[in-house]
């Protein structure tokens, strides 16, 4: 009788734990996946320059590895607008000028 309650709080221990480890190892599936997309990024870089050497090399490696994250050009206030203006059309009143403050103060 003894041996049948521990293994029933072996199990019972488990299925509440359970829910805790899957939570922990949510975040390093994620940083995983962004490992992934800076190892392809590395191998396309390294094909693309197959045929450098020396300090040419290492310039374009340097320029294609920080390619996608450079950042896009900002916008003007006239074009802002006019993004802004097409974002809030389906919005009135209130709603509308709520939005266009948020969407005009972003520095994107």
């Amino acid at each position: 009788m003894k041996i049948q309650s521990v293994i029933a709080a072996i199990v019972l221990g488990g299925v509440f734990a359970a829910p805790a480890f899957a939570q922990t190892a949510a975040p390093a599936a994620a940083s995983g996946a962004a490992m992934n997309s800076q190892q392809s990024k590395m191998k396309t870089c390294n094909t693309q320059a197959a045929d450098k050497k020396g300090d040419d090399r290492k310039a374009f490696m340097k320029q294609c590895l920080s390619a996608a994250g450079a950042p896009a050009p900002k916008m003007s206030q006239q074009d802002r607008m006019k993004a802004c203006n097409a974002q809030a059309a389906d919005k009135k009143g209130d709603d509308r000028k709520a939005f266009m403050k948020t969407c005009l103060s972003t520095k994107s």
